[in-house]
């Protein structure tokens, strides 16, 4: 069925000669990008996404197979479980504009190492022809360099001063990240409505793609600065009189483990409340499951989140204790609920784990039983 369903997506993608697709990926922030550049992309004319995150062998030929004539921007999110996957999209969806975030963690069980998992992202920038752009993070030390070599053009995009699409003067307010939008056209001021730090990477890609499409930097700077979560359970904010939680409840991997335990903190400064991280189990991390858990541990200790609260696994927790950090354990979601009681109004509560943990499910019946108990 998936050969069929390929052969009849390269079918329509032949046909439609003036439809332009961007192709995303990156080990963390793909959804979320491809969710800001179709909201960018749509000021300027009929544009098709991925549903949720489908994008695999199936869900990449059916979001082309959404393209028609009046379509002008197709974005595709390239996931992948395994070497040539990345590359099998891309023969499908034939791209004028190939993106990758950022080379990170997730999935180093099935790939063995960071290194594997770079070597299948760039699978991405292979499969692009000399005529199509190459837009390239830089947050990290393979993706920057996934274009050398290649005779076409490559648009870079971070915090550094040598970017052709950067972001100056970042601020945070409220938890939502301020900033300039520096490309080859001009400055702009950017205000974003999603929260965390983190999300300036996956605007700047937004921003990046966008500017190889040749979008103006007033539309771009515009649509970012109104862009809201367009995906299910991602730095979700829920709150109930007094209480407020940050439901990340989609997935999770080392980096994004920090970035949201980094915006939790952030938010509770502002607040005046305790700070508590309800972490659940981070998957598909091979042998080095163990340390990377224990890890966020650390860091949760380090940059002061108040109360560590590990649900069906213990590998966050430190035996000796982590300082002025209380840790609290609890071995499933129906149990973990009881850690309500201890909360007080004006507290930050962040809910997280990966996908197969189902913790979107904890975090409503917690708002629930805080607002059975006021």
């Amino acid at each position: 069925m998936t050969i069929a369903l390929s052969h009849l997506a390269q079918s329509v993608r032949s046909q439609l000669p003036n439809l332009k697709v961007i192709a995303i990926t990156g080990s963390q922030g793909k959804t979320t990008t491809k969710d800001l550049l179709q909201h960018l992309l749509s000021a300027v004319g009929e544009s098709v996404a991925n549903e949720a995150s489908l994008n695999n062998e199936l869900g990449v030929p059916l979001t082309l197979l959404r393209c028609n004539k009046n379509t002008k921007f197709c974005v595709v999110e390239m996931g992948a479980r395994h070497r040539g996957d990345i590359a099998h999209l891309m023969e499908i969806a034939a791209p004028d504009v190939g993106l990758v975030l950022v080379v990170g963690k997730a999935h180093i069980g099935e790939f063995g190492s960071q290194e594997e998992i770079a070597e299948t992202k760039a699978e991405l920038i292979a499969g692009l022809a000399d005529t199509s752009v190459a837009v390239l993070g830089t947050y990290d030390r393979f993706t920057p360099h996934m274009a050398d070599g290649r005779a076409m053009k490559v648009i870079s995009f971070g915090e550094k001063s040598s970017c052709l699409v950067r972001a100056a003067d970042i601020e945070l307010r409220e938890g939502r990240a301020h900033f300039d939008l520096v490309t080859p056209e001009g400055r702009q001021a950017v205000g974003l409505q999603l929260l965390g730090m983190h999300q300036v990477a996956n605007a700047l890609g937004a921003a990046a793609a966008a500017t190889a499409l040749g979008i103006s930097l007033e539309t771009i700077s515009a649509a970012l600065s109104t862009a809201e979560v367009a995906s299910k359970w991602r730095m979700a904010l829920m709150q109930e009189d007094e209480l407020l939680l940050i439901n990340d409840s989609y997935n999770a991997n080392p980096e994004s483990m920090a970035a949201a335990l980094r915006t939790l903190v952030l938010l509770a400064q502002e607040r005046g409340g305790a700070t508590w991280a309800i972490l659940g189990k981070m998957h598909e991390l091979g042998e080095s499951s163990i340390e990377e858990h224990q890890s966020i541990g650390r860091l949760a200790s380090d940059i002061g989140v108040d109360h560590l609260v590990s649900v069906g696994t213990r590998d966050f927790l430190s035996a000796e204790g982590d300082g002025e950090m209380v840790q609290h354990y609890f071995s499933d979601i129906a149990s973990a609920v009881e850690i309500t009681t201890h909360f007080s109004a004006g507290d930050v509560v962040l809910v997280k784990a990966s996908r197969a943990e189902g913790f979107e499910v904890l975090a409503e019946q917690i708002m629930s039983a805080w607002k059975a108990s006021e």
